[in-house]
């Protein structure tokens, strides 16, 4: 079997098992996305759409989070961790976003990435989700799961992002991103790999023994 009939096996196979996986955040529009995104560094999407309906009620856009102050955020987020540092990036991020563009999320990958916050993973998530353009998110459950899978053998997340564009047709990325978040999710568990059971097992870098799938 050749790499190319591989990884067309293994994601045919992920549309499978997950033909309805779309993104577990809440939200109704670009703005809401972006605050959910960045809330959600190193913590649960379930945690921050707890949190996120009363923030949303009371900061509903760019404008009014320019014009709050950190402390005046924290008491809503203080549940997603890391609460100071995202307040503070909030605050800034509503204010980049009246001053630079109009109070409204930029539909450009290289603008999100300016705003404070919001990095590679975060500006993809956006332009996929929120404003349908094809692009490939690597959060922790995607880094881990195309690795021992063999779809990636990269070091990190960038590096990773790029064997990704190179091995998953483009009009598949940002569905598989979903497949490869809800596969590490149910089955391919960081700690304890549900191997055994997993309908990907004989293609799998990781269940084989394969060195280079053990990150």
């Amino acid at each position: 079997m050749t790499q190319l009939e591989k990884n067309t096996r293994i994601l045919q196979e992920l549309l499978r098992l997950y033909p309805d996986a779309k993104p577990a955040l809440h939200f109704d529009n670009p703005y809401q996305l972006l605050v959910a995104v960045i809330l959600s560094a190193q913590c649960t999407d379930v945690k921050v759409n707890l949190v996120t309906p009363a923030l949303f009620a009371a900061y509903p856009n760019a404008a009014a989070l320019a014009a709050a102050a950190p402390e005046e955020i924290e008491p809503f987020i203080k549940t997603c961790g890391l609460y100071h540092n995202k307040a503070k990036n909030l605050v800034l991020t509503g204010k980049a976003l009246v001053d630079h563009f109009g109070g409204e999320v930029p539909a450009d990958h290289d603008a999100l990435e300016s705003l404070p916050g919001v990095g590679r993973k975060t500006a993809n998530v956006v332009m996929s989700c929120a404003f349908g353009e094809d692009a490939i998110a690597v959060d922790t459950h995607v880094f881990r799961v195309t690795n021992r899978l063999g779809l990636a053998d990269a070091p990190d997340v960038l590096h990773t992002e790029k064997q990704l564009m190179d091995n998953i047709p483009k009009d598949q990325w940002s569905r598989a991103h979903h497949w490869l978040i809800f596969h590490g999710r149910r089955v391919c568990h960081a700690r304890k790999p549900e191997c055994e059971t997993c309908t990907l097992h004989d293609l799998c870098d990781y269940a084989n023994g394969n060195p280079k799938g053990k990150k």
